[in-house]
C-alpha cells in the first residue's frame, strides 16, 4: 500500500486550541499556525465529481490571509491564497469576484456546504467543502488572531519608514 503523504510531518505543526499541561497551571502559548486537512468535492465534468485532499492553513505571521493547498503530496500541488475575511463572508453569502468566489449552499445529500469557484490562466475549478468544518477551522484562526487585531501584528508606519531608510 502506498505511503500516505499526509502522515509526513509538515513544516509547521498542526495547531489546536491552547491547553495547559495540568502540572503547574501554566498554559502553552497560543499556536501561530492553524491547519486542517479536509476532503473537498470537485466537479471534474458535468456529471462527474471527485475528491481532492485540501490543507487549510492560517499563519499569524500573515494575519490577513488563508492558504488552501490542493492535491496534497502530489507533484501537481496547487496553493491558493486569499483573504480570511473573504472566507468568513463566503460562509454567509456570495463573496469575492474575479478569480475566486465563495458562497454557502445546502443540499439533502451533503448538508451545509460552501462552494469555492477558482479561476486562473491554467484552468478553473468548482469545489464544495463541508461548511461546519470550515467554519470551525476558521473560528480557531480567530483564537490565534482575533478579528480586528490583524493590524497589530504588522509593522507600524514608523517601523516601515525605518526599514526603508536603512534599505
Amino acid at each position: 500500500m502506498p505511503r500516505d503523504p499526509l502522515s509526513a510531518p509538515s513544516d509547521q505543526p498542526i495547531a489546536a486550541t491552547p491547553t495547559g499541561d495540568g502540572r503547574d497551571g501554566a498554559t502553552t502559548a497560543p499556536p501561530s499556525v492553524v491547519e486542517e486537512v479536509l476532503d473537498l468535492r470537485i466537479a471534474l465534468d458535468r456529471d462527474l465529481v471527485g475528491e481532492v485532499r485540501t490543507r487549510f492553513r492560517y499563519d499569524a505571521a500573515a494575519p490577513y490571509e488563508v492558504r488552501l493547498t490542493f492535491h496534497l503530496g502530489r507533484p501537481d500541488e496547487a496553493d491558493w491564497v486569499f483573504s480570511r475575511d473573504l472566507l468568513r463572508d463566503g460562509l454567509l453569502s456570495l463573496s469575492g469576484h474575479g478569480d475566486i468566489k465563495l458562497w454557502p449552499a445546502s443540499c439533502p445529500c451533503h448538508g451545509a456546504t460552501v462552494h469555492l469557484a477558482l479561476d486562473s490562466p491554467h484552468g478553473s475549478a468548482l469545489l464544495e467543502a463541508p461548511r461546519p468544518q470550515v467554519a470551525a477551522w476558521l473560528a480557531r484562526t480567530y483564537t490565534v488572531v482575533p478579528d480586528g487585531w490583524d493590524g497589530e501584528l504588522l509593522p507600524s508606519d514608523e517601523e516601515l519608514a525605518a526599514l526603508l531608510a536603512d534599505g
